[in-house]
């Protein structure tokens, strides 16, 4: 079955590590894209193009040239079941480690699609926004930690919304063992010195950083 256990090697070097770039752990964003970050590498172009999404699906379609060839039969099979892997594995992956092993903040998980803000002016100065983050603890020790707002494609004229809460963060919140909670954050904000900002309206999918200790995570 197989022809070359050289070229089978060096496609399943080159599928891990395109796996591995794809990983969404510890952070919302691919593993590769928060390797970048930290050693100052561009993760997308002036056209908009992603680098990391790109090397990525040139390290699967590579791995799967090198599959077919070491290979004397069920190249067909082979290859579907590498593309089912590929598509499902890293958040099964994430998502096993997250539940039975992590521990502190990298056994929390923030579902940021049931997350929403709301803002309205309370005067001609004062911003009121109201925020529900829902969090679970998959350990079963308690949990601390503290809550900030980033903007992830953010743009120099947008109208600043979420971040305006940073003008209070960080915000601490505490989770007992196995405890899921939507955590409530509230705050007034001073806009008499903002130019461009939101009066009133509601936005979800919020992005946040969790921190504790030298800990960091962007979800």
């Amino acid at each position: 079955m197989i022809r070359s256990k050289t070229m089978l090697l060096l496609a399943l070097v080159l599928f891990i590590a395109s796996i591995v770039l794809n990983f969404p752990f510890p952070h919302s964003d691919p593993y590769g894209e928060t390797i970048a970050s930290e050693l100052n590498i561009p993760t997308k172009s002036a056209n908009g193009w992603y680098y990391v999404g790109f090397a990525s699906l040139l390290l699967f379609i590579s791995s799967l040239f090198f599959l077919s060839n070491s290979l004397n039969k069920y190249h067909g099979r082979i290859i579907l079941l590498a593309i089912v892997v590929v598509m499902f594995a890293p958040p099964m992956i994430a998502s096993t480690f997250q539940k039975a092993f992590a521990t502190g903040i990298y056994a929390v998980s923030y579902e940021s699609n049931l997350s929403n803000c709301h803002f309205e002016m309370l005067d001609e100065t004062t911003l009121r926004g109201e925020c529900v983050l829902p969090f679970e603890n998959y350990s079963k020790n308690e949990v601390q930690f503290s809550v900030e707002f980033y903007e992830k494609y953010f743009i120099e004229d947008d109208v600043l919304m979420v971040t305006l809460l940073n003008n209070h963060a960080p915000y601490e919140v505490m989770l007992k063992g196995y405890e899921r909670r939507n955590v409530k954050i509230e705050s007034n904000i001073d806009v008499s010195n903002l130019e461009n900002y939101v009066e009133n309206g509601d936005t979800s999918g919020m992005n946040i950083i969790i921190k504790s200790g030298e800990k960091m995570r962007k979800l």
